[in-house]
């Protein structure tokens, strides 16, 4: 048997959003910090992403995250997030997702009732409290990096949808932030393919209309994920959301063919995002709850618990609660003769911006 470039993997999903976690086959990549980690895999190492997330080893809706030692001293572990079309600063699914593997499997001693852990991420440390019973992470909170809102209900103009109010906001990302009602939407997973669609189009829209760079990294810039929101369905949350995450072009020099899934998760830095326009129009106090609901029916709780100041923006630290499950254990390889070492994508699943009305 000739395989190779052999990786081991945990495989979890946080509220319904798959999460897997690369522990084995990479040692450590070249970086000062995480973030210049993350630079390097983007510029030299780019097919393990693709390998993980494309399939016949992913799917559209995967995200994945590698293990690495952490650049700062101080933290416990670091991590790389890899998503279908980036490598995000900071993911709230990922991040539960990474806690859970590395308590659960004993990488991080656990203790009961809760494990502390410090995280080095490509977004800066990240403080993390799980609450643990019996070795079973039961949740995971952590305080965010500062989110802060750019724009409060701008207008962009959308080809086939006219025009639509958006905030822009980031949590980790930066988002669009639409309501799902004037587009025709209650946000149920029956919609899914409409909302996808829909979303991808706004995003495009937005991200040519609204130009946005992270005033304290240059290198963050641009918005990347499109967020739909409305009332709950779920009685036990305040608001609900659809995340539209991209997932590829069908044509590279065409972004209006991006193509996108959605995040089966509340979101967590789309969580973090929208609590930041809520309190910027005074309509989410510091320290007041919000369960956020997901297109699954599932609940992250975050919190804002302090004010401060990004650059030219106010901004405010938020808290995220949730909970991950492992589904299982693997090891992925590839044959020298595998036609597709690095994976592939086909259009044919998930809804596309494409250049023509919605039917």
């Amino acid at each position: 048997m000739r395989l190779s470039n052999l990786i081991t993997a945990i495989d979890l999903h946080a509220c319904g959003e798959p999460g897997r976690v690369i522990t084995g086959g990479v040692l450590d990549v070249p970086g000062r910090t995480m973030f210049e980690k993350k630079t390097w895999l983007e510029q030299h190492a780019d097919g393990l992403r693709k390998r993980m997330l494309r399939e016949p080893r992913g799917y559209p809706a995967a995200n994945c995250n590698l293990l690495l030692p952490p650049a700062n001293p101080a933290a416990h572990a670091g991590f790389v997030i890899m998503e279908q079309v980036e490598y995000p600063p900071m993911s709230g699914t990922n991040t539960i997702c990474v806690v859970t593997a590395l308590i659960e499997t004993g990488m991080v001693a656990a203790r009961e009732p809760a494990t502390t852990l410090l995280l080095d991420t490509p977004a800066g440390l990240v403080e993390v409290r799980a609450e643990v019973q019996g070795g079973k992470v039961k949740s995971v909170t952590f305080e965010n990096v500062p989110a802060f809102a750019t724009h409060l209900d701008a207008k962009v103009e959308v080809p086939h949808l006219g025009t639509v109010t958006v905030d822009v906001a980031y949590g980790g990302m930066f988002y669009v932030i639409a309501e799902a009602e004037p587009l025709g939407l209650r946000l149920t997973p029956g919609e899914g393919r409409d909302i996808a669609r829909i979303g991808e189009m706004i995003k495009t829209a937005a991200r040519e209309q609204l130009p946005v760079v992270h005033p304290e990294n240059p290198a963050i810039r641009g918005i990347s994920i499109a967020e739909l929101t409305g009332p709950p369905l779920n009685p036990a949350a305040a608001a609900k959301n659809a995340v539209v995450v991209s997932t590829g072009q069908l044509d590279w020099s065409r972004p209006a063919t991006w193509t996108g899934a959605l995040d089966r998760s509340p979101c967590g830095t789309g969580t973090c995002a929208r609590m930041a326009v809520l309190h910027a129009k005074g309509k989410l106090r510091l320290n007041q709850p919000f369960p956020h609901e997901g297109i699954l029916g599932t609940i992250f709780t975050g919190c804002l618990v302090r004010e401060t100041q990004v650059g030219a923006y106010r901004a405010v630290v938020p808290t995220l609660s949730g909970a991950a499950w492992i589904t299982g254990f693997a090891h992925y390889v590839t044959d020298p003769d595998d036609p597709f070492p690095e994976g592939f994508t086909v259009g044919d699943i998930w809804g596309a911006a494409i250049d023509k009305p919605l039917t």
